[in-house]
C-alpha cells in the first residue's frame, strides 16, 4: 500500500458530504490537505476540527470551481510548500431538478454543466500540468451511476457524468507514457446534501429520495477513494461503481417498510 503521509491533496468541494469524509480519511493517513469550497466558514470548522484530531496541515481555498480566473490564480499563487499536488480530488458537483428537459430549468442547466463539467476541466487544466512535469500524481474524478444510466428527469444531470465518464476516459489516454494515474468513481444513492440540492433546499422531499433504503455514506464513497488512491504506483483502477445492495440500477430501487 502506498503511503499518503506528507502527501499534498487538492480536494475540491471540500465543505460537505463526500469531500469533507475524504478529508478526514486523508488527515488520518497523515497526508496535507488543501481544502477548496465556496462555503469558507464551512471549511475553517473543518480545519480546525482536523487539525485538532490529527494534528496535520491544511491549507484552505476559498474557491468557486465555476470561475476559470478564480481557479487559475488560486493554483498558480499556491505557497511553494503547497503547489506541488499529488494526488486531486475533483469532488465539486451538484444536480439541479428532476424536471423533464422540455420543461427545465436553464438556470439549473448552467449551474451543473458549469460546475460537473466546466469546473473539473479547469481544475483539472491547472494542476495536472505540475504532475506530468513531475512524472507522478493521481487524478480521481467523482462521477455517478448517473454516467452510465439515464433516468427519467435527469436528463442534463446524467450527461454531465456521462462527460466526467469520458473525460476521465481521455485524460487517462492523454496521460498514457507519465506515471499519472487516473481513475472514476461512480456512485450510486449517496445520502448527503446531494439531494436538498437538487430540490432547491426542500428537505422533505430530499428526504423521500432515501426512504426505506440504507444508501451508501459519503464515509463509504471516501473509503473507496482512498483505496484507489493507496495501490502501488503502477497499478491503476480506471473505474469503480458501487451502490447499495438496496440498489440495482438508477431505477431499481427496493424500498423496504422499514430500515
Amino acid at each position: 500500500m502506498t503511503s499518503l503521509q506528507n502527501q499534498i491533496i487538492l480536494i475540491t468541494g471540500a465543505s460537505s458530504g463526500i469531500g469533507t469524509a475524504c478529508a478526514r480519511i486523508f488527515a488520518g493517513a497523515g497526508a496535507k490537505l488543501i481544502l477548496a469550497a465556496r462555503r469558507l466558514e464551512r471549511l475553517q470548522q473543518l480545519k480546525d476540527a482536523l487539525i485538532k484530531e490529527f494534528g496535520i496541515e491544511i491549507h484552505l481555498l476559498q474557491l468557486d470551481v465555476r470561475d476559470r480566473n478564480a481557479v487559475e490564480s488560486a493554483i498558480s499563487t499556491l505557497p511553494p510548500a503547497w503547489s506541488n499536488i499529488d494526488i486531486l480530488i475533483n469532488n465539486a458537483g451538484l444536480s439541479r431538478g428532476l424536471d423533464k428537459l422540455h420543461e427545465g430549468s436553464f438556470q439549473d442547466w448552467e449551474d451543473m454543466i458549469d460546475t460537473n463539467v466546466k469546473g473539473l476541466l479547469y481544475v483539472s487544466r491547472y494542476v495536472v500540468p505540475g504532475m506530468v512535469s513531475r512524472d507522478r500524481g493521481h487524478v480521481v474524478n467523482l462521477g455517478s451511476i448517473a454516467g452510465h444510466q439515464t433516468y427519467p428527469g435527469g436528463n442534463v444531470y446524467c450527461a454531465t457524468k456521462a462527460a466526467v465518464r469520458a473525460i476521465s476516459e481521455g485524460l487517462k489516454q492523454d496521460l498514457l507514457g507519465t506515471r499519472v494515474r487516473v481513475t472514476s468513481v461512480d456512485p450510486g444513492m449517496v445520502e448527503t446534501e446531494f439531494s436538498e440540492v437538487r430540490f432547491h433546499g426542500n428537505t422533505e422531499r430530499a428526504k423521500t429520495v432515501y426512504q426505506g433504503v440504507i444508501p451508501l455514506t459519503a464515509d463509504d464513497v471516501a473509503d473507496v477513494i482512498f483505496f484507489c488512491v493507496t495501490r502501488s504506483p503502477h497499478v491503476n483502477i480506471n473505474e469503480v461503481v458501487l451502490m447499495p445492495v438496496d440498489q440495482a440500477s438508477a431505477t431499481l430501487v427496493n424500498r423496504r417498510t422499514e430500515k
